[in-house]
């Protein structure tokens, strides 16, 4: 089994920051990939960002160049780092892993975080 925990978030200003942590433990021989998503009221979940082992990193085109992904690989955790948020990037933020659980695995496992409450409002 493995847990996903998440901290950070909050409310904050249109055109402050955040800091968004995700902290991946329990049965972990590698994670090939770990991503933020979000769902506002009424919409539905999409991807923020998803970047794998060697680095690639995707944003979604709403948050390019604002938000930053990036991992620790020693602590197996992820992090977001937003700034110039706006009133449009208010949501849960959750963070999603991909797990080979032990050497023996033959296919991953896909685990989710808590979730979080990002608002961004003046």
């Amino acid at each position: 089994q493995v847990q996903l925990v998440q901290s950070g978030g909050g409310l904050v200003q249109p055109g402050g920051s955040l800091r968004l942590s995700c902290a991946a433990s329990g049965s972990i021989f590698r994670i090939n990939r770990m991503g933020w998503y979000r769902q506002a009221p009424g919409k539905q979940r999409e991807l923020v960002a998803s970047i794998i082992r060697d680095g690639n990193t995707i944003y979604t085109d709403s948050v390019k160049g604002r938000f930053t992904a990036s991992t620790d690989i020693a602590k197996n955790a992820l992090y977001l780092q937003m700034n110039s948020l706006k009133l449009e990037d208010t949501a849960v933020y959750y963070c999603n892993a991909e797990v080979l659980e032990t050497i023996t695995t033959l296919a991953p496992r896909y685990y989710w975080g808590q979730g979080t409450q990002v608002t961004v409002s003046s």
